[in-house]
């Protein structure tokens, strides 16, 4: 029998578990697992009316190694249902504990998900209403360990959980009997659950989609195995509040089954859950694997080194340690997804079919919230995980292969044109253009050309396949008006479109460089170009157009248009990643750049939440003043992130929000992830270290505390002066010492040359 390495971790954890030198960095301490599950306490939030409508994270106190297949969470709002996450910081009851597939800081739903409630006392009382008061002061949580005393029932309830796995530890303080309600919290009420004869429970809960075919069965299943230490002394089903001596259920989640125990004072009953996408076996095998014993302190000491090790590959020289919790608080965040699909064996649900399996030597992932992360968390993964990004463009190339186009946003294994743009075509081009990755580039570059130069049939488009409005993309070489885009999430939004297209067409430039083709490079470089199509230089933005060329009117530059995706046309011209020098030239040169900068922030438009303005507080770097850079991103990070449940100023989208973050309190961005550069900011702290692949470091040390010397006077590189305002990916990768001088004053010289700033197209 084969295991792939996330198994593989874990069973050796089990067999020893050394914690060795990262032990004693002791990360994990700082992470706050509740952040984001409160509405948001920032300064930003409070300020922009924006926010209103995200005023929650929507992340969940995930107990999870990094990347897991399922999260173990403690459940105050039962079902899956859209924007509503399973666990929010001021309810005041627990529903159950949940074998949580959400897709972390997202606005859309779980699926093939399952609950287990301990109650204890009367069955029949506690169907009524098992739902049980709870005290933050009488709750531990952990990335790696959850713990909360159910006043209603006087038990003590403590998780931890593995890859696929899961235990779940529960200790009454009085003698009494104690039950657990298992169910589904199937979205369609298609949920099954079986109580087995030698006393296991298996569990089905099938996954639909949403977004494109919402509602149609995604063609694979969420599945539990379910096993108790102790022998089962009571079993049956419940319905609605009623029980019944059944050894099954059908249904949502008010239909279940239940197991049951007699339990003396400080007693204790576990119980340990397999999960998996392929079937019952499967769910098995990897509970099996994972948790072959009993004892929850050595699978919470497994799922604390994975973290440690995650989290030990930066360390910050922080002021003080609310810091220290922001920032890992903040690296754990980016860390939960893509999500790894496959069982211990190798096997899993192939990519947008009905119920094939197949089964791969390496690990397999799904849920990429790609118009998000690609612009951060996917760069972060980049330099901090290298390898798996391997695995995560395998992923996509797999996914391509079996649908036969390259997915958009490739979340619950299905095909979903839920966002706007094609940015898996940037994440496969990234990947290779740093080397991360080599084998199956004909392949991959293959699908990135079909959804670049075709336009999928009626059947595979509304399935989702293609770039949506690609005919009128490729005829006006902009997305006009007249075209509404009906087939998709996101309708209309054409200028939004047509500039991430543009991106994604330069992407697609870029690998056909690298490969050698050269008549596709030109013509898709040609196309890189066609932002310019959508820039009014009468008003000096972007701005909705017609297919005769006229433009949209009224112009409203800082209100939601319909022709942009979640901001204003102000907000989204500024999205030309690949090509700002280009942008500023439309704008009337660098100094134009810099006056449309200054009014974007001084009149308080910028908006942290949308993702296209991620790399707006950057852009400085091409201009004249990249001291204003060091200013503006100092002041989002101290306004936009803090402490506490509250301590996420939005949704923070699969982890993007908590990668911005990360990237601008080390003092560096990648505005254009598929080039390599990253533009430098004063970083946060006085010093960090990054732990590489192969033994390599990459160290930066300020010669004064950032708090009192904001602004970058000098920067040395490996014994050598540096007077560009950006490094490379290759710069990092082979580690290094960056020095930046500090100064209380705006530096006038340095950066501030072309010849010093990333160059256009």
């Amino acid at each position: 029998m084969k295991y792939t390495l996330h198994s593989l971790l874990f069973v050796l954890c089990f067999v020893a578990i050394s914690y060795g030198r990262v032990q004693q960095r002791d990360m994990v301490k700082y992470v706050q697992t509740l952040a984001g599950t409160a509405a948001s306490t920032t300064l930003a939030a409070q300020q922009h009316s924006e926010a209103s409508s995200e005023q929650y994270a929507n992340t969940i106190p995930a107990v999870a190694p990094p990347f897991a297949m399922t999260q173990w969470t403690p459940q105050t709002r039962k079902g899956e249902e859209k924007c509503v996450a399973p666990y929010y910081y001021t309810d005041s009851l627990i529903n159950g504990f949940r074998a949580s597939h959400w897709l972390s800081g997202s606005c859309t739903q779980d699926y093939g998900s399952f609950s287990v409630m301990p109650v204890s006392g009367s069955l029949a009382d506690a169907l009524q209403d098992a739902q049980s008061p709870f005290s933050h002061k009488k709750e531990s949580a952990g990335a790696e360990y959850y713990e909360v005393m159910l006043d209603k029932y006087n038990l003590r309830v403590a998780i931890s959980g593995t890859a696929r796995a899961g235990i779940m530890q529960v200790e009454a303080l009085a003698d009494d009997s104690v039950y657990f309600l298992i169910n589904s919290n199937s979205d369609e009420a298609q949920g099954s659950l079986q109580i087995n004869d030698d006393g296991s429970i298996s569990g089905k809960n099938p996954v639909h989609r949403i977004y494109q075919g919402w509602g149609e069965y995604a063609g694979f299943d969420g599945y539990l195995h379910l096993l108790a230490e102790q022998r089962v002394t009571v079993s049956g089903a419940f319905d609605s509040g009623k029980i019944s001596l059944e050894n099954q259920s059908f249904g949502d989640d008010s239909k279940g089954v239940f197991i049951g125990f007699y339990l003396a004072k400080g007693e204790r009953v576990s119980l340990k859950m397999g999960t998996s996408f392929t079937d019952s076996a499967g769910a098995e095998k990897n509970l099996a694997v994972e948790i072959p014993g009993w004892d929850i302190s050595a699978v919470r000491q497994a799922t604390g080194q994975a973290w440690e090790e995650t989290l030990g590959q930066v360390q910050i020289k922080a002021s003080d340690d609310k810091q220290k919790r922001v920032f890992y608080t903040g690296l754990y965040h980016a860390m939960q997804h893509p999500r790894l699909f496959n069982d211990v064996d190798g096997r899993y649900p192939v990519f947008a079919t009905e119920n094939r399996l197949a089964t791969d030597t390496v690990d397999y992932y799904d849920d990429f919230s790609m118009w998000d992360i690609y612009r951060a968390q996917i760069p972060l993964l980049e330099i901090l995980k290298p390898k798996l990004v391997q695995n995560l463009v395998t992923s996509l190339i797999m996914k391509g292969e079996s649908g036969g186009w390259l997915p958009i946003f490739p979340c619950w294994n299905s095909y979903t044109a839920a966002m706007i743009g094609d940015h898996s075509t940037s994440v496969i081009a990234s990947a290779y253009l740093k080397g991360i990755i080599s084998r199956d580039a004909e392949k991959a570059y293959g699908l990135m050309y079909r959804n670049a130069f075709e336009v999928a049939d009626s059947a595979d488009y509304y399935d989702g396949k293609g770039r949506r409005a690609l005919d009128s993309y490729l005829t006006y070489h902009y997305i006009p008006m007249e075209d509404s885009v009906p087939v998709a999430f996101h309708k209309k939004e054409q200028v939004s479109r047509t500039l991430e297209y543009a991106y994604n067409d330069y992407a697609v430039a870029m690998m056909a460089q690298h490969l050698g083709k050269v008549t596709d490079y030109q013509q898709l470089l040609k196309r890189a170009g066609n932002y310019k199509r959508v820039f009014d230089v009468q008003v000096g933005m972007v701005r909705g157009r017609y297919a005769d060329g006229s433009w949209y009117t009224p112009f409203n530059p800082d209100f939601r248009e319909p022709y942009i995706t979640e901001g204003s046309p102000r907000q989204y011209t500024f999205y030309v990643p690949q090509d700002i020098p280009g942008l500023a030239k439309l704008m009337g040169g660098p100094a134009a750049l810099e006056r449309s900068l200054d009014e974007l922030f001084d009149n308080d438009n910028y908006w942290h939440g949308n993702e296209p303005g991620h790399q707006i507080p950057f852009l400085y770097n091409y201009t004249k003043a990249p001291w204003k850079t060091q200013e503006r991103v100092h002041q989002i990070l101290e306004e936009e992130y803090s402490d506490g449940p509250g301590g996420l100023s939005g949704n923070d989208d699969a982890g993007q929000m908590s990668a911005w973050y990360i990237f601008a309190a080390l003092g560096l961005y990648p505005v254009d992830p598929v080039s390599g550069n990253y533009l430098l900011t004063t970083p946060l702290y006085e010093s960090y270290d990054i732990d590489l692949a192969d033994n390599k470091k990459w160290q930066v040390k300020c010669n004064h505390s950032p708090s009192t010397h904001p602004y970058i006077q000098a920067i040395v590189l490996n014994g050598q002066r540096l007077t560009r305002n950006f490094i490379t990916y290759q710069e990092i990768k082979h580690g290094g010492v960056l020095e930046i001088e500090l100064g209380k004053k705006p530096s006038q010289t340095w950066g501030v040359d072309k010849t010093d700033q990333v160059k256009g197209l």
